[in-house]
């Protein structure tokens, strides 16, 4: 937001709300413009201009009244340029809080995914070359693009990790970020949820690995506490996924368009909101980077599932879920709604290319196409094309 400021405006101001929790009555029923531009003045020290100034709302959770204020000044006073954020917005809008509907335009913003983190480290010719869809020459570069998939897999896409990789190539610094990063997470969990869901979130949180180190990577209640149920746990899930933590995919029992008329509410896989952090939560060994592939396999693949879940919630208007059969072990890692189209893509994170569960699905639904990734070359079979791991930016086009 900064930087957009920076780049775009003569002159930034900037808020952040939990540092400034005095601007409260600021924002109050009684709401008036003038008045809130004034002490925004004052806060800053600068004088706003409409026609050149970017105001910035930071951490605005920690004073709801500003985002309902955010209706007042599209409505009255359009002229200011306003960019609100906060890392806890999601749990904000799910309160009680008057969200200003229809008057602001809403972003979500993700980790980097492993294009992102090419073009950050400066691999313009390997990004190059993945974009221009030459699969023979992207073949071809396979030991450089695993290579940096590797490094991905371990820095994740955190902005603050990726910069502090590129600036010294210590991995023990990157894990250092990471760490401070789910110390912060635990405090908010503290700070900002009622005292008795403290625990059971933890709990949640604390259950991923196991959660993700079984082969089938359903969530079950009874690896977060012995005995627990659905209603034991729902309102820590639904914190962790409204702040952005945890990420749900559920199942769905047919591949029907649309998805969302068979999802089945009470299945569902849980993710993290990154593959590095699950890293650093695991204490994944960075000599684990220089072992050949092993980092793929590590987790009985688990870090390559949640590698693919991360860049594929990166595709604009694409919808994901899994398929499980109801009598037998089949299932499907992804199902995806693009281009209304329902696409099977399960995730091999070898180069072992067995894809029975796949093979299932295509026999009994008969897709159009079926998707697997792995880290074998791209290439086009009969009834399925394999799409490397690090090429998964290339899916939409193939669909």
């Amino acid at each position: 937001m900064k930087e957009l400021g920076r780049q775009q405006y003569e002159q930034v101001v900037y808020i952040n709300f939990e540092k400034t929790a005095r601007l409260k009555p600021v924002f109050s029923e009684d709401f008036d413009i003038q008045r809130s531009i004034i002490a925004l003045q004052a806060e800053s020290g600068l004088t706003i201009k409409p026609e050149n100034t970017l105001i910035i709302f930071d951490e605005i959770q920690a004073i709801p009244e500003a985002l309902t204020a955010l209706k007042y000044f599209q409505e009255e006073a359009p002229q200011y340029h306003i960019i609100a954020a906060g890392s806890l917005l999601g749990v904000a809008l799910h309160a009680d809080v008057s969200y200003p509907v229809g008057k602001v335009e809403h972003m979500d913003l993700y980790p980097m995914n492993f294009t992102e983190f090419l073009h950050a480290i400066g691999e313009e010719g390997l990004l190059d070359i993945l974009q221009g869809g030459d699969w023979k020459l992207i073949n071809a570069y396979k030991s450089k693009f695993t290579e940096k998939l590797r490094h991905y897999y371990f820095t994740g896409g955190m902005p603050e990790a990726i910069l502090t990789f590129r600036e010294n190539f210590n991995f023990k610094e990157v894990r250092k970020i990471q760490k401070d990063l789910l110390n912060t997470y635990d405090q908010d969990f503290s700070k900002h949820t009622p005292v008795e869901l403290v625990p059971r979130l933890r709990m949640v949180w604390n259950s991923l690995p196991a959660q993700l180190a079984k082969e089938n990577r359903k969530f079950i209640y009874g690896l977060v506490r012995k005995g627990a149920r659905a209603k034991d746990f729902e309102l820590a899930l639904e914190w962790l996924e409204n702040c952005g933590q945890m990420h749900k995919v559920h199942r769905v029992s047919k591949p029907g368009m649309p998805l969302k008329a068979y999802e089945d509410r009470s299945a569902f896989k849980l993710f993290m909101v990154d593959v590095g952090l699950l890293g650093a939560m695991t204490d994944l060994d960075e000599k684990t980077i220089i072992s050949g592939n092993k980092i793929f396999t590590e987790f009985k693949g688990a870090f390559t599932e949640q590698f693919v879940l991360q860049q594929l919630q990166t595709f604009d208007d694409m919808n994901i879920y899994y398929w499980s059969a109801e009598r037998s072990k089949a299932e499907v890692d992804f199902v995806l709604q693009l281009n209304r189209r329902v696409i099977p893509l399960e995730v091999k994170a070898e180069e072992n290319l067995q894809a029975k569960s796949l093979r299932v699905y295509h026999d009994k639904f008969n897709p159009e196409i079926s998707i697997r990734s792995s880290m074998s070359d791209f290439r086009e079979e009969e009834w399925l094309i394999n799409v490397p791991l690090y090429a998964i930016s290339k899916l939409p086009g193939l669909i």
